[in-house]
C-alpha cells in the first residue's frame, strides 16, 4: 500500500450510494448546528457502513485502549457535555490519519498508532479530536452547508477508499466528486483548528498527560509532509497542519514545568499487537525475532508479547506457548527467585500472578495460547482468574464467552453474558456473542431477539424489526417472552419510522 500522510479529522467515510436522498433532512440552512439526535443517527449510518468494510478494525483491546485513553482525555474536557456519546475505534491502515464523525464517532488508523513514539503524541491527536466534537465543528459545517457539504464528503471519501486498492480509481471518483467544495471549506476548517488545537491543549494537560506531544507529533508530521505531497492531495487534506499552529502550540508549553509521562504498559502492548498484525505471519516473527536476538528494545515483555501474536498468526503454537512461559518469566524478573524448568506455562503463570506484574492483555493472550494448543481446561482457569483480577477488560469478558461457546457450554455462556449485560447494556458485542450462545442451545427465537439488539445498537432499525419478526414465528417461547418481543417490536417500529422522517 502506498504510504499517504494527512490528518483528516473531519472526513465523513461514506461508501458506495451515499446520496443526499439518503441522508436526514436538516431542516433550515440558517440553524447554527444540527441537533444531537441527528447528529448521532448521522453517525450511526455512517458508522453501519464503515463497520461492513473489511478494513474496520474489530479487535476489542485495540478499542478498548483507544476507549480507555479517551475517556481519560474525556474527563479532563471542561466542554464535554454529560449526554455527549463517544466511541474510538481503530481502522486497518498504515496511513498516518484520524478522523472524527458525527455524533461523537472518531476513528484512528493503526499507521498513526504505531507511528506515535509516546502515549502523550497519540493522546494530543486524540485530544484534538474531541475538541472537534465537545465545539460541534462537524456538526456546524454540515448544518451551514446542508447537503451539498455532505455530498462533497461523500465524494471524497469513495475517493479515500477506492485509492486504497486502485490510486487510478480513486483519481476518477476524485474528478467526479465535488472537490473544489471542500477546498472552499479550508479556511472555515483552519479556524476550527486553531480552536481545536488550544482546547486539545487543557485537555492533554488537565489529563496529566505531556502537553510537548501534541506538538512534537505535529511537527514530525509536518516534515514528513514535504516528501510524501504526491500521496495526499491537498483538496483532501481538511486538516492543514502549518508552522504557525504548531508555534501557537509550543507557546503554550513554554513557563511550563517539564514533567516526564511514562508510557502505559497497555500502550506497548497495543502497538506492538498491531505491529504483529503486519504483511505476512512469517515476516512478523522475524522482525520480532530480529530485535530480540540483538536486544534493539525497551521492554523485552512488550516485544515478546508482539513476537506471541505473529506466532499465533503463523499457527506455530508450541513455540507461542514456549514464548509465553519466556514472557511470564520476563514479568516476574527482579521479584522472585522462583525458576519455572521446562516450560511449565501452568506453573509459570501462576507464579508470575503471584509474584510479579502482569497485564489483562497478557493473561488474555496466555488464556488464547493455552486454547490454540489444547488445553481448555487450563485456559478457562486462565479467564476466570484474570476475570477476577481485571472484570472490566472486554477482551477478556468476549474471549471467556466465546471460548465457552466453541467448547460445548453454551448454556454457561448465556448466563455468564446475562449478567454482563446488566453492568453494560448498550454492548453490541456481547448480544452478538448472546445471540450465537442460544443458536449453539437451539433457541431460535432468542437468538434473533438478541441479533435485533445487535442491529438496533448499529443503527439498523429495518434489520432490528425482521429479526424481532422471525423470532415470532419461531414459536418457540412461553406467554411472556412473546409478549416482550411484541412490545420491543413496536418501539422498533416507532424509531425505524422516525429515522425514515429524517431522510
Amino acid at each position: 500500500m502506498k504510504f499517504r500522510l494527512g490528518i483528516a479529522v473531519l472526513s465523513v467515510l461514506i461508501t458506495s450510494g451515499a446520496q443526499a436522498a439518503e441522508l436526514p433532512d436538516l431542516g433550515d440552512a440558517s440553524r447554527t448546528t444540527i441537533s444531537p439526535r441527528e447528529e448521532r443517527e448521522l453517525g450511526l449510518r455512517i458508522m453501519s457502513e464503515i463497520r461492513a468494510d473489511p478494513n474496520y478494525l474489530d479487535d476489542a483491546e485495540v478499542a478498548g485502549y483507544l476507549t480507555n485513553l479517551g475517556n481519560r482525555l474525556i474527563l479532563g474536557s471542561r466542554e464535554a457535555q454529560p449526554d455527549q456519546e463517544f466511541e474510538f475505534f481503530a481502522v486497518k491502515d498504515d496511513t498516518i490519519n484520524a478522523f472524527a464523525l458525527p455524533g461523537g464517532f472518531m476513528g484512528f488508523n493503526t499507521g498513526l498508532i504505531i507511528t506515535a513514539q509516546s502515549e502523550s503524541e497519540l493522546a494530543g491527536v486524540m485530544a484534538h479530536e474531541i475538541a472537534h466534537v465537545t465545539q460541534k465543528h462537524l456538526a456546524r459545517m454540515i448544518s451551514g452547508q446542508k447537503y451539498s457539504m455532505l455530498t462533497s464528503l461523500a465524494g471524497a471519501a469513495l475517493a479515500i477508499l477506492a485509492s486504497r486498492t486502485n490510486p487510478q480509481a480513486g483519481q476518477a471518483v476524485l474528478v467526479a466528486s465535488q472537490a473544489r467544495q471542500i477546498q472552499s471549506q479550508l479556511d472555515f476548517t483552519r479556524e476550527h483548528e486553531k480552536e481545536a488545537d488550544r482546547i486539545g491543549f487543557n485537555i492533554l494537560v488537565s489529563a496529566g498527560l505531556d502537553p510537548n506531544g501534541m506538538s512534537a507529533f505535529f511537527e514530525r508530521l509536518q516534515r514528513a509532509g514535504r516528501f510524501h505531497e504526491n500521496g495526499a492531495p491537498s483538496y483532501l487534506r481538511t486538516h492543514p497542519i502549518t508552522y504557525e499552529r504548531i508555534a501557537d502550540i509550543e507557546s503554550r508549553t513554554q513557563g511550563m514545568s517539564y514533567k516526564q509521562v511514562p508510557d502505559s504498559l497497555d500502550f506497548q502492548l497495543v502497538r506492538a499487537k498491531l505491529r504483529a498484525s503486519l504483511d505476512n505471519p512469517g515476516d512478523a516473527v522475524e522482525r520480532f525475532d530480529s530485535v530480540l536476538r540483538d536486544k534493539r528494545y525497551t521492554n523485552e515483555a512488550v516485544e515478546r508479547y508482539g513476537l506471541i501474536n505473529a506466532l499465533l498468526r503463523d499457527r506455530n503454537y508450541s513455540r507461542a506457548e514456549k514464548e509465553l512461559a519466556q514472557l511470564y518469566e520476563n514479568l516476574q524478573s527482579g521479584s522472585s527467585n522462583d525458576k519455572v524448568k521446562n516450560h511449565d506455562l501452568g506453573k509459570t503463570i501462576r507464579i508470575a500472578r503471584k509474584n510479579g506484574p502482569s497485564s489483562p492483555m497478557i493473561d488474555t493472550l496466555a488464556a488464547r495460547v493455552e486454547l490454540a494448543t489444547g488445553k481448555v481446561g487450563e485456559a478457562f482457569e486462565t479467564y476466570r482468574a484474570a476475570l477476577q483480577i481485571y472484570p472490566q477488560h472486554r477482551a477478556l469478558i468476549y474471549d471467556y464467552a466465546d471460548a465457552l461457546i466453541r467448547n460445548g457450554e453454551p448454556g454457561t455462556a448465556v448466563k455468564f453474558i446475562d449478567r454482563q449485560l446488566q453492568y453494560t447494556p448498550n454492548d453490541t458485542w456481547l448480544f452478538g456473542l448472546q445471540a450465537r450462545g442460544y443458536e449453539a442451545l437451539g433457541d431460535a427465537m432468542s437468538q434473533h431477539r438478541s441479533q435485533a439488539e445487535v442491529y438496533t445498537r448499529q443503527g439498523n432499525y429495518s434489520a432490528a424489526i425482521e429479526q424481532l419478526q422471525i423470532a415470532l414465528k419461531a414459536g418457540d417461547g412461553d406467554f411472556y417472552t412473546m409478549s416482550s418481543i411484541e412490545a420491543r417490536l413496536k418501539e422498533l417500529r416507532v424509531m425505524d419510522a422516525d429515522n425514515k422522517k429524517d431522510k
